[in-house]
């Protein structure tokens, strides 16, 4: 059967597609396997200097720094700015993880280690790869993706468990409550253990102090036997296909 093609998407471009891809990926691991250990953090690119959640990031960071991590954020203005701004403020590495868009990502000026992404999904793999820790402020949609991907590979175990935490007990709480009503007790989505994969608190030095001691066990309790993947995943176990299930798309033409 013939080759068919879309006409708005042609072999040609599909190919250089993943070329591009497959650059933003040597760049990001070239450039992130150089930082220190590092905490990703996210909200919203709409905080203002003046907002609270901005200067609770400013301050997060620099307590963060002080404990010997770097910062990761998504380049961008809001909590992202307050973070860079912090983490610079604190002589860190203050590490910026840029993406095109149409509109609101104008890279702000404290990244003293850059990277631009035309790609989310590049540009999330970094956050996660080489994040020993999320922190997550009030934001929107982007913020809750990033949330709860991690909580999707943290559950799954394709990546070892890290701290997770949450600033602002007003915004996460009733995200929190709802969680616990819907997903756990009314209709058993989730398991009891889920709920601790993450961890509220309006106080920045103990969660600085949280992180700081997250990583501590975790060096100590990581060994060279740890089976995991060259991507830096937990191998796993191949999913099993019944004589039913296509292997490939011959196989579902057949």
């Amino acid at each position: 059967m013939p080759e068919q093609n879309t006409p708005w998407r042609s072999a040609a471009e599909e190919t250089w597609r993943v070329f591009r891809i497959m650059s933003e990926f040597v760049e990001g691991f070239d450039t992130m396997s150089r930082v220190p250990p590092s905490v990703s953090i996210f909200g919203s690119a709409r905080s203002r200097p003046k907002d609270e959640y901005y200067q609770q990031a400013e301050e997060l960071a620099g307590l963060l720094v002080q404990r010997g991590f770097g910062i990761i954020t998504g380049g961008g203005p809001g909590i992202m700015e307050a973070a860079n701004k912090g983490a610079l403020d604190a002589n860190g590495v203050s590490i910026g993880l840029n993406i095109y868009l149409p509109q609101e990502q104008t890279a702000n000026p404290y990244q003293n280690v850059s990277l631009d992404f035309r790609y989310f999904f590049c540009r999330k793999v970094m956050f996660v790869k080489y994040a020993i820790a999320f922190v997550c402020f009030p934001g929107g949609f982007g913020t809750m993706d990033e949330f709860f991907e991690s909580m999707t590979l943290i559950q799954t175990q394709k990546t070892e468990r890290f701290p997770v935490v949450l600033i602002g007990n007003d915004f996460w709480g009733p995200l929190v409550e709802w969680i616990k009503k819907y997903q756990l007790d009314k209709n058993g989505f989730i398991s009891p253990e889920d709920m601790d994969l993450f961890y509220v608190t309006d106080d920045l030095e103990h969660a600085a102090d949280h992180i700081k001691e997250a990583h501590k066990e975790y060096e100590q309790a990581i060994t060279n036997d740890t089976d995991f993947t060259a991507e830096g995943t937990y191998t796993g176990v191949e999913p099993q296909k019944t004589k039913k299930t296509p292997h490939s798309y011959d196989d579902l033409r057949r």
